[in-house]
This record gives C-alpha cells, sequence and structure tokens, in this order.
C-alpha cells in the first residue's frame, strides 16, 4: 500500500468552478501514477473554509469506476494567512513497491510543495 498527495486551487466557490479543478487533479493523479480506480483503497479530500459549494467526494463518484471507492471529506484547519480556495487530497492505493509515485499539485497549490510540483514524467 502507498500513498500519494495531491492539492489544487479553484478560482471561486461555485460547483462548476470545483468540478473543473478535481476532475483536472485527478485526471493527473490517475495519468502519472498509471492508476485504474481499482487499484485505489481510499480518498480523504480536505477543503478550506471558503469552499462549500459540493463535496469533492461527490464530484469523484461520478468518475467511472470511483462510486465504490472509500471517501471521505473534511474541513482543512485554518491557518491565518494559508493559501484560499485549495482542495486537497490523500489517496492509498495498492501500488508496486518498485513503482514510482508522484503527487500531483496543480495551480496555485504548486506553491504548497514546490518539491513535488516540478516537472514529472508521465
Amino acid at each position: 500500500m502507498r500513498s500519494i498527495r495531491g492539492a489544487t486551487t479553484v478560482t471561486e466557490n461555485t460547483v462548476e468552478a470545483m468540478r473543473e479543478a478535481v476532475m483536472e487533479l485527478l485526471d493527473e493523479l490517475e495519468k502519472r501514477n498509471h492508476l485504474h480506480p481499482s487499484d485505489i483503497i481510499s480518498v480523504t479530500f480536505t477543503v478550506t473554509r471558503d469552499l462549500d459549494a459540493i463535496f469533492p467526494a461527490a464530484i469523484a463518484r461520478q468518475r467511472p469506476y470511483w462510486n465504490n471507492i472509500a471517501m471521505l471529506d473534511v474541513q482543512q484547519m485554518y491557518v491565518e494567512g494559508s493559501l484560499e480556495r485549495c482542495i486537497r487530497f490523500l489517496i492509498h492505493v495498492y501500488l508496486p513497491v518498485s513503482a514510482s509515485v508522484y503527487h500531483t499539485y496543480l495551480r496555485h497549490a504548486q506553491n504548497l510543495r514546490p518539491d513535488w510540483s516540478l516537472s514529472q514524467p508521465l
């Protein structure tokens, strides 16, 4: 079992903006890590307190094969001056120990982990 982190930001607190950002983030997760949803054990999504238009898990469940994955949405702890309108995830997956793991940080969330935001092979 391995874990993968990732995050993105949205331009505004709307269902449409959140759907676009979550789908983009999960597309990159699957592509970069060569994952099939059947490899995913569980997903915890966090959102900053300024995002409440929709649950990220509700968006993820619309993806093919994601409807049977255990998912949880929680609010990220607020820290003054922290990144706003941010969606993060922690995913547990079945991957061989020899497989590379590529953490996915998009948009303004790249500033959270610049060491993981560098160009990573596809």
